[in-house]
């Protein structure tokens, strides 16, 4: 334990170096420009304004400008870990106490002073919701007992048992941090309002179309931002942000373009655009809504899944919708990942495709239902990927007999029947986090949690959940957590697809930004600039 604590701190300190040293080796490379707005597409709008009830890049891209967090994954080098509003940490020898530094000096654009107590306000809202508040990252702390403010420079995190992943969930993007004076008027507030301390303060924004920040000139990082705000432009349809990037009324998408639109757009505009290509720490599958049958029925969610050819998906689906790569639960390649020759046992992961659809004929004729049934399948109306990939789903279905409606809904409302109501039979699910961990991305599936659309309950992924989440050793780690994937897989509680692989694109004169492999971290653009045409 001790090694494992001082090995931690060890590290936050390298990283609070690397946080310093890197932005002035991006600008040594070429002398920042000061001024111009960032134009960016975007390709859905926020069912609501406050990231911490909310889990999509249409919410996160939007407002994370405008925020600080306690801490951050550094934005020149994922996944390490660096300060934002905190500029030093310790962890107590035996794991349960977690101890911050807040930095002097910084403002929420009201002008009231960044303290302690907003920043445990902020995370006693996530960890500790009043009534009527969603938390979805609630679970996520259940290692902690108490968030204290000892004095106004300093926040305290006391655990009831020690965390293997504390610290980089504290490290969360959605952990955006509020004054403390509006949630005690009201904990909802941000959900339509803004006040942060970032490096842009809002300007304006028209649902369905703009969003706007322009630059805080009190912002706590001296000469920064360099831009003198940014813009989004919102529009759910592929072929729209594609045009509004090759015609410059955009400069870049943050989150990713289909193969198909990337070539379009190289071909027009050569090397004044850029291309950052990262595999993703994104699964999009779909779940069940094991409340009512014929989900219940185990056989009825093997078919399903076995009826999904997850290796021709890759070949069609990436050129189209950026799905390439077949995994488990957790990204393939990453330490936490079922191994090739384990995950080809598993149901829908066979080699033999014709195989794997005549056992979910049997299973389906065993459960029932030997001429299939009809079924609605629920997606969020974004091209790439849900609309493509719910296309290829319900293509492959209806070789086993299954007659799928596809049914799209508008951002929120899609939001709404999955997780909130669970209004739906079957639903396009994406999981997609800022980070490769365990605890983020297994949670899901666990009973009760608010991202377990399928609603299924196994108290032994709850068992494994929870104790994958103390063991501080990897090796035993890598153990709980290849099970817990073994269990959700072979029961199809969740039907997995396929992997994302992000073809960001942007153009070259838009500077100093790098990709990491997901579309919610590296938001803040405080080291962004333009170049001159």
């Amino acid at each position: 334990m001790r090694r494992h604590q001082a090995l931690v701190s060890g590290f936050a300190l390298v990283f609070l170096i690397v946080s310093l040293l890197a932005p002035a080796r991006a600008a040594a490379q070429e002398t920042p420009r000061r001024g111009g707005v960032l134009l960016a597409a975007i390709a859905a709008d926020a069912p609501s304004l406050d990231p911490h009830q909310e889990q999509t890049f249409a919410t996160m891209q939007l407002v994370a400008p405008l925020y600080s967090t306690l801490i951050q994954i550094d934005p020149y080098s994922y996944p390490k870990i660096i300060g934002d509003a905190a500029t030093e940490w310790k962890i107590a020898p035996d794991g349960l106490t977690y101890t911050f530094k807040i930095r002097p000096g910084i403002r929420f654009h009201d002008g009231s002073p960044l303290t302690a107590a907003d920043v445990k306000a902020t995370y006693d809202k996530i960890i500790f919701p009043p009534a009527g508040v969603r938390s979805i990252r609630k679970n996520t702390y259940s290692a902690m007992s108490s968030v204290e403010a000892p004095d106004p420079s300093t926040v305290v995190f006391k655990l009831k048992f020690p965390s293997a992943s504390l610290l980089g969930n504290l490290a969360s993007p959605w952990n955006v941090i509020y004054p403390k004076k509006y949630l005690d008027r009201d904990p909802n507030y941000f959900k339509n309002n803004v006040v942060g301390s970032g490096p842009f303060k809002f300007k304006s924004y028209t649902r369905g179309a703009t969003f706007e920040g322009e630059r805080n000139p009190d912002y706590f990082v001296k000469d920064r931002p360099y831009l003198d705000g940014y813009k989004f432009f919102i529009s759910t349809e592929t072929a729209v942000r594609a045009a509004a990037i090759r015609s410059g009324r955009a400069w870049v998408e943050f989150r990713t373009f289909p193969l198909s639109e990337v070539e379009a757009i190289k071909k027009q505009l050569g090397d004044k655009v850029v291309v950052q290509e990262t595999p993703a720490t994104g699964l999009f599958g779909i779940a069940m809504n094991q409340t009512q049958k014929p989900f219940t029925d185990i056989r009825v969610r093997k078919a399903l899944t076995l009826g999904i050819d997850r290796s021709t998906a890759g070949r069609v689906l990436y050129p189209i919708a950026s799905l390439r790569d077949v995994g488990g639960l957790m990204r393939p390649t990453t330490e936490w990942a079922i191994a090739e020759s384990e995950l080809q046992l598993l149901p829908g992961f066979w080699r033999d495709a014709e195989k794997s659809r005549a056992e979910a004929r049997r299973l389906l004729a065993e459960a029932g239902y030997p001429n299939g049934f009809k079924v609605v399948l629920k997606n969020r109306n974004v091209r790439t990927p849900y609309i493509d990939f719910g296309v290829y789903v319900i293509q492959e279905w209806r070789k086993i007999g299954i007659e799928a409606e596809h049914r799209p809904l508008e951002t929120a409302a899609w939001f709404a029947d999955g997780r909130d109501t669970g209004n739906f039979e079957v639903i396009v699910n994406g999981t997609f986090n800022y980070m490769d961990d365990p605890d983020l991305f297994l949670e899901r599936y666990t009973s009760g949690d608010t991202s377990n659309w399928g609603r299924f309950s196994d108290p032994r992924i709850d068992d494994l959940f929870a104790r994958q989440a103390r063991a501080l050793d990897p090796g035993e780690r890598r153990k709980l957590v290849i099970e817990l994937q073994k269990i959700v897989l072979e029961n199809a509680y969740h039907i997995p697809g396929l992997w994302w692989a992000r073809s960001m694109v942007h153009w070259a004169k838009v500077k100093n930004y790098v990709a990491p492999p997901n579309h919610y971290s590296n938001q803040k653009l405080q080291d962004v600039w333009l170049a001159e045409d």
